[in-house]
């Protein structure tokens, strides 16, 4: 039988085990963790500017991690890319500073912030452009979804039974700047037909089981 499934491929698996193996790891540093790495505008303005990647990696607590390593696993299970190691983490790192510069140039109220979700919702918009340029109509709903998430909570703010489930306020502004990050990554390295992405050999294309 001819094997079509990608979730067989390592290359699809690898790269976000290692993004969540490190939230996990962060989250095991405690309040430690979240006082040495998280998004603080105050100490970035001062020279610490590690903040804007590493703020991403710490959380509210085990239950914001969860979401964010749900979040993860959903965007591999919709959005399989093949993509190498380099891929992934010039995406992520792009995305977590990206969105952090806005906060700090267009957020000034908000002085800190902790948390993926700004990343992954720039990464699903990475993951679905190319699938919806094939005219995938799952796809082409799963970023109409999106586009609407992101468009209420501009005008509606987050849902209060969010905020109460992670203990903290959802900062919606990192989803919106995640997004308009991905955007902004397509146009740097032209990625909307998947050039990110490694070809199967013929070989690999005609695997029996």
């Amino acid at each position: 039988m001819i094997s079509n499934s990608p979730y067989r491929s390592a290359g699809i698996w690898f790269a976000p085990l290692v993004l969540m193996a490190l939230m996990l790891i962060a989250e095991c540093l405690g309040d430690w963790g979240r006082a040495a790495f998280a998004y603080d505008r105050g100490l970035i303005l001062e020279g610490q500017w590690w903040r804007l990647l590493t703020g991403n990696f710490v959380h509210l607590g085990w239950y914001h991690l969860f979401l964010n390593q749900m979040g993860v696993l959903v965007l591999v299970l919709l959005c399989p890319e093949n993509l190498s190691g380099w891929a992934w983490l010039r995406r992520v790192v792009w995305l977590s500073v990206f969105m952090t510069l806005c906060l700090l140039a267009f957020v000034p109220q908000m002085h800190r912030y902790v948390g993926m979700s700004g990343v992954i919702h720039g990464l699903f918009v990475l993951g679905l452009l190319p699938q919806v340029m094939r005219r995938d109509l799952i796809a082409s709903g799963c970023l109409a979804y999106l586009t609407a998430k992101i468009a209420w909570e501009f005008f509606a703010g987050a849902p209060v039974s969010d905020e109460a489930a992670i203990g903290g306020h959802v900062a919606t502004e990192s989803h919106l700047y995640g997004v308009v990050g991905a955007l902004a990554y397509t146009a740097v390295f032209r990625t909307l037909r998947g050039e990110e992405a490694f070809k199967a050999s013929p070989a690999q294309d005609n695997i029996k089981e």
